[in-house]
């Protein structure tokens, strides 16, 4: 059945909703809406961005269940940036996933991610909605750089790479509120059950029913011999290696059954200068503070415009095989390089692939195409070699 619009932005009020309705509005999207608690907010957030008078706007609350099932059935694509998810998500991955209705969101919490999945994941496949999670800065740039890799080492070698190394060599721009939002709301949840913490520190507790082999836990400095320089801990890596994993556990095990991944973060200088950094950085949680952006708040454009990423991704097989991907991307993570990210992953959603039913990686549902996609459209560059 024909449905009103093509993508419904849910939670265009908040800071990256708006960001993402003024570059849907910008890049020239066709049949899309904005939706949120607020019809004033809504109006208020259409006259800013410059967008027409007629544009449509729909009101719905995030508890409301009759109100959201009304929304998802009249879009292909519900693009959500209402967080934290765990608190206010989980009716509207059940409404997208009973009326076969395709979703993305931003969402960097696992544990809510697993409770998903085993509860919606057969609801998903038999109305046909794909419901892809984490389209953002975690995981997308992580999740396609291993992809891109491990393509063009079955290209070059004809197998996959069994270990790959996730390394964060540059970076500037926050994480966002939302995220820091989503930290403390997972620690709350960890607290109440204990269950929580065992999915939080399992690589493969996003892959139901596949355990693969024991996985490095990057949670302290160590001196990186194949790049020769110090690694700290990176604060988004608990997320980012599951869906990694549950991208090759959708994909049949693409990436071999002996795969190994770690995320961490490029300590500058060298020697002991390097190890110092590295041990400084280990000791901040850069979202524990109070005095980053709040949900709803966060950078200038200039400050999103001067933000940058640049990501490496080394493969090495058991014969001595090495291949190296670079990811970058042209905007500050958490907001500018996002709100391009999941945007356009919800274009590619419409446009570009079809695909079964089922709770997806962008890695695994859309591969290349959206790798190709992001980097013609969204600032984002893949190279492998």
């Amino acid at each position: 059945m024909a449905r009103d619009f093509d993508i419904i932005v849910f939670g265009a009020t908040g800071f990256t909703g708006r960001l993402v309705a003024e570059y849907l509005l910008a890049t020239g999207a066709p049949r899309w809406a904005m939706a949120g608690r607020s019809l004033t907010k809504l109006e208020q957030v259409r006259d800013a961005i410059g967008a027409p008078g007629d544009i449509p706007l729909i009101t719905a609350n995030a508890d409301d269940p009759a109100a959201l099932r009304a929304l998802c059935n009249r879009t292909n694509v519900v693009l959500t940036t209402v967080g934290p998810y765990q608190s206010y998500g989980s009716d509207l991955v059940a409404a997208c996933a009973e009326t076969g209705t395709a979703y993305v969101d931003l969402c960097g919490e696992p544990a809510w991610m697993r409770h998903m999945i085993d509860a919606h994941h057969e609801t998903a496949r038999r109305t046909g909605a794909r419901i892809v999670f984490s389209c953002g800065f975690d995981s997308i740039p992580f999740d396609l750089g291993v992809l891109s890799l491990q393509d063009a080492a079955k290209a070059k070698f004809g197998h996959p790479l069994s270990r790959v190394k996730g390394r964060v060599r540059k970076m500037q721009g926050g994480f966002s509120g939302g995220t820091a939002a989503s930290l403390k709301a997972t620690l709350a949840a960890a607290a109440k059950d204990p269950s929580v913490v065992g999915l939080l520190v399992n690589p493969f507790a996003l892959t139901p029913g596949f355990e693969g082999p024991s996985q490095p836990r990057g949670l302290l400095p160590e001196y990186d011999k194949t790049i020769e320089a110090w690694v700290a801990p990176f604060i988004m890596a608990p997320i980012n290696t599951k869906n990694v994993h549950r991208t090759n556990f959708l994909l049949g095990d693409a990436y071999g059954p002996g795969f190994v991944y770690d995320e961490m973060m490029v300590a500058p200088g060298l020697g002991e200068m390097g190890k110092a950094a590295a041990e400084a950085i280990a000791k901040i949680n850069p979202l524990s503070s109070d005095k980053g952006p709040k949900p709803g708040e966060g950078p200038s454009r200039e400050e999103r415009d001067a933000g940058f990423y640049d990501l490496l991704f080394i493969g090495e097989g058991p014969g001595g095989e090495r291949l190296d991907c670079v990811v970058t991307g042209d905007k500050d993570p958490g907001y500018g390089s996002t709100s391009k990210m999941i945007a356009e992953t919800a274009r590619c959603l419409v446009e570009d692939v079809t695909g079964a039913g089922g709770i997806w990686t962008p890695g695994a549902l859309m591969g290349r195409v959206l790798t190709d996609r992001l980097q013609a459209r969204a600032g984002l560059t893949f190279r492998a070699g």
